[in-house]
């Protein structure tokens, strides 16, 4: 009889029914299903009687991607089928590993951009905002999806296939060929995705099957497959997932009880998961919704509601007030920040809840059992708070091995408090260990890179590294540091010390010369203080930053943060690591002190060289400062990086009072936004040192506690003063003052 085409969208209901009736019907020898040939081998571990959804996850060196199925799939809904009439079942695609899916993470989604065209007219010639809704309208809300053929011909006909595609095909195109010449005559079932199977009928037309042979499996130097579990939540393409269909809570309802049942679902879902919330719906509020919803279904020609006319007929009767953003099944696309309560709760309950679970004999990767050894063995297989003392050996390696999990992404494993990078050392941390059922999903995926858990730990940092931009590098080496891999710790920092002499990012060196002085100056608990190959970053970040800042010009702008933070962090390296520098500190003090006199310098860089100077022990002349522009932002700089002599010096401290009480009220608050951002860099005690410092310079007797304890934020009273002003400018026009 020969081949059986079924075209199908992933993860379609309506598909999934049409696969059965197909198989069924023609009780096929060989069922040909897209889906990885190098797992045909182990199809039985597919059947050992798992909860669905799950995916097999397949990685090699380069690469690593999901084939996912949930009930409803039509690949899924093959396989069970196909064996259940004896047939034997083979999946026909190229490995998911192959160059064919270069940058392809999911083999199931589909190839929409290719065909971006033909939808788009396809969607305004039926009157519908994007390719789900139109599917939705000729084939789930219709008791039997009929001219799937016609459609999938029509997109094929106007896209044409890449590389990766033609590979695919040809290789898909061999296995059916092989197949329709074993099987002795009787039919052969073909399911693939909509967008391959008019390139595969052309294929075994143009090409006869009676000397075809079953086409090998291209081999890999390194990777695997396993099954792991899935969830809804990974399935929906309202969060990311890219695949064929979006809501996969509101489809496994419209599979197992028809669109009809499934539209009273998604009501009584929203209005329940509402209530939790606390947000009224009444009685009125649903019947509204489902008149509305029914009307709509009549209106746009539906038997039983669509998914869509759902949706819109709660929108219309759940939200009186104007949406601030498009839902997102008018757009495709996820919830924005400030979305309507009502729609988080539709695309909650369209999601669904539902997580897959594997049989309990289904292979694992031998990183889960090691983990799992690991864990009952030092005792963090429990839950609850732990507290470790790093100074004690055990605890360390405790330590190590949850670091190694917390870098792999493992959850249920989270640090609260403990040592942080370019900071005082700290010897103890704390973690929260929870339960979680994604765990064993996480660990299979971590499996990709390497087989125990300080190789796949090693592995992950390192591929982070080999992407990673310099500012980055400094906590990735933290990282590597408190999971205790030294061979990758020597490789990120020679990358450190490649990366500051060439950078022109001032913050990137500022967050390298942190984190790396801070394991420098502190970290005799990992090994790594004094290091020489950490001091080396240090001395070739501080010359960047001295040769970087005295070229830097422009005009006064808002004082920026990251660039104060790079020249704190430079101070930091002349005073406690002076010995791994090749500079003199006489050298840096000359740098800073003519960044600190260059009017063409931003303000707050002037201030913060400045302050490097002083810092370094040069004495300012105070009375240099009448003459700042942009007083705020230069301050800033100079609190950021001198804040100990400022609090040292009532001299300076009497002359800022000065300019600032010689403000205008107009001056002042315009000056207002810099002033906060500068003195915030002082902590309540000090804030009130230095207001008792200007009571001083005033020779007012008071409590320095009490000016610096406002009841009212100081931007409300900054605004009342502003429209004071204007209120006052007005009436002095007027002649009402």
């Amino acid at each position: 009889m020969g081949a059986v085409f079924v075209g199908v969208r992933h993860h379609s209901p309506a598909c999934a029914r049409l696969v059965a009736d197909t198989i069924r019907t023609h009780r096929p020898a060989y069922v040909l299903i897209e889906g990885p040939a190098d797992f045909n081998e182990r199809v039985d571990e597919l059947l050992l009687g798992h909860e669905l959804p799950i995916a097999l996850f397949s990685y090699s060196d380069q690469h690593a991607s999901w084939t996912p199925f949930c009930d409803y799939s039509p690949e899924w809904v093959a396989i069970t089928e196909g064996r259940r009439h004896g047939a034997e079942v083979r999946f026909i695609d190229l490995p998911a590993w192959h160059e064919a899916f270069h940058g392809v993470t999911n083999r199931y989604a589909d190839a929409e951009l290719r065909y971006a065209e033909v939808v788009e007219r396809l969607c305004r010639e039926f009157a519908v905002d994007n390719v789900d809704v139109l599917w939705d309208h000729l084939f789930e809300s219709e008791p039997e999806p009929k001219g799937l053929d016609e459609y999938f011909d029509v997109l094929r006909g106007t896209a044409a296939a890449d590389d990766g595609d033609a590979a695919r095909e040809e290789y898909m195109a061999r296995w059916v060929r092989a197949a329709v010449r074993h099987a002795g005559g009787r039919p052969v079932v073909v399911v693939t995705g909509g967008f391959h199977t008019p390139a595969l009928k052309a294929e075994l037309d143009s090409r006869p099957a009676e000397d075809a042979e079953w086409p090998g499996v291209p081999e890999r130097e390194r990777g695997a497959s396993y099954l792991v579990p899935y969830s809804h939540a990974r399935l929906d393409a309202f969060t990311g997932y890219q695949s064929g269909m979006p809501s996969p809570g509101y489809y496994q309802q419209v599979w197992e009880n028809g669109p009809r049942r499934a539209a009273d679902w998604l009501v009584e879902s929203v209005a329940t998961r509402l209530r939790r919330r606390q947000q009224p719906v009444s009685t009125a509020d649903l019947v509204a919704a489902h008149t509305q919803a029914g009307a709509l279904a009549r209106l746009r020609g539906h038997e039983h509601p669509a998914r869509t006319d759902v949706l819109d007929g709660l929108t219309s009767a759940l939200i009186s007030e104007d949406l601030t953003q498009p839902p997102p099944w008018n757009r495709r696309g996820t919830l924005r920040p400030g979305a309507h309560p009502a729609l988080v709760e539709m695309i909650g309950a369209l999601r669904g809840d539902k997580v897959g679970r594997l049989h309990p004999s289904t292979p694992a990767p031998p990183l889960v059992d090691a983990v799992q050894q690991l864990l009952r063995a030092h005792g963090l297989d429990q839950e609850g708070k732990i507290a470790l003392d790093l100074t004690d050996p055990d605890a360390l390696e405790r330590s190590r091995i949850l670091h190694r999990l917390r870098v792999l992404g493992i959850p249920g494993f989270e640090r609260t408090s403990g040592p942080s990078g370019g900071t005082a050392p700290q010897l103890d941390e704390q973690w929260l260990l929870t339960p979680v059922e994604e765990r064993l999903a996480a660990l299979i995926e971590a499996a990709e890179h390497g087989a125990t858990l300080e190789e796949a730990a090693g592995v992950a940092l390192e591929r982070q590294a080999r992407h990673a931009q310099l500012r980055h590098l400094a906590g990735i080496l933290f990282d590597a540091v408190l999971c205790g891999i030294s061979t990758l710790s020597e490789r990120v920092k020679a990358s450190l010390g490649e990366g500051v002499k060439e950078t022109g990012d001032l913050a990137a060196l500022g967050d390298v010369l942190s984190g790396v002085l801070g394991l420098w100056r502190h970290d005799r608990l990992f090994g790594t203080a004094k290091d020489p190959l950490l001091g080396a970053v240090i001395d070739a970040g501080t010359a960047r930053v001295l040769w970087l800042i005295e070229g830097l010009h422009g005009g006064p702008a808002p004082a920026d943060p990251h660039r104060l933070r790079t020249m704190a962090a430079t101070r930091d390296a002349v005073l406690h690591a002076n010995a791994a520098l090749s500079l003199d500190t006489a050298d840096v003090t000359g740098v800073a002190t003519r960044v600190s006199n260059d009017v063409q310098a931003p303000p707050d860089l002037r201030g913060a060289a400045l302050g490097l100077a002083w810092a370094l022990g040069a004495q300012p002349d105070v009375r240099k400062v009448r003459g700042i522009a942009a007083l705020g932002d230069w301050l800033a700089g100079l609190f950021a990086v001198a804040r100990e002599e400022v609090l040292a010096s009532p001299d300076l401290v009497g002359v800022l009072d000065e300019l600032v009480s010689a403000m205008t009220e107009e001056e002042f608050l315009v000056a207002l936004p810099a002033l906060r951002l500068a003195f915030s860099y002082f902590p309540p005690r000090e804030r009130e040192t230095i207001a008792g410092t200007v009571l001083a310079h005033r020779g007012v007797e008071g409590d320095a506690r009490n000016l610096t304890r406002l009841t009212a934020d100081p931007m409300v009273v900054a605004e009342a003063l502003a429209v004071e002003h204007r209120v006052e400018a007005l009436l002095t026009k007027g002649g009402l003052a």
